[in-house]
């Protein structure tokens, strides 16, 4: 009896020339909390169980666990922030806006970014920020239905989201 043969990597995998079905995400990045966020959730379950430690055993390792398990969910929550280019929108947060109402990206470097999270902001806009990721992207918002003048997204990889809008654009 013959075994099927497995499909080579080659032959499985798409070739860069191959186009991308419009399911899939052109871009996916998550903004999950740095690892000493994760340490400080830590210290906060020691932090309960030592505010039980006077009533017993029982109540220490209950105060450990509760403080633990909501500093971890805090941070995870927070932690959980997407952005997505896909099915020619860009979905960012609880945004989801189509890419045809959006009009020109820019890549913000450290500074450029602080200046559009302090003293250029408009408190119109939509901002999805996080203050551990340096760097953003700020994508102008052309449909005159909408209020919002752009939209300030923090990215670790900026260069990648403003790659991904220019090419769903170019599609459409």
């Amino acid at each position: 009896m013959q075994q099927p043969s497995a499909p080579s990597p080659a032959s499985s995998s798409p070739s860069p020339a191959a186009p991308v079905p419009p399911a899939a995400p052109r871009f996916d990045e998550r903004l999950t909390a740095p690892r000493s966020w994760w340490v400080i959730a830590g210290l906060l379950g020691l932090s309960g169980g030592l505010v039980m430690f006077p009533l017993g055993t029982v109540p220490t390792l209950g105060g450990v666990i509760a403080a633990a398990v909501l500093a971890g969910v805090a941070v995870s929550s927070y932690g959980s922030a997407r952005i997505r280019v896909v099915a020619g929108s860009l979905v960012a947060g609880d945004a989801r806006v189509p890419v045809s109402a959006l009009g020109a990206a820019e890549v913000l470097d450290v500074e450029e970014a602080r200046a559009w999270r302090t003293h250029k902001a408009d408190p119109r806009a939509f901002m999805l920020m996080r203050s551990y990721v340096p760097r953003a992207v700020r994508v102008e918002v052309t449909d005159p239905a909408d209020p919002t003048p752009y939209l300030y997204l923090s990215s670790r990889e900026p260069e990648a989201l403003v790659a991904a809008l220019d090419a769903v654009r170019a599609e459409g």
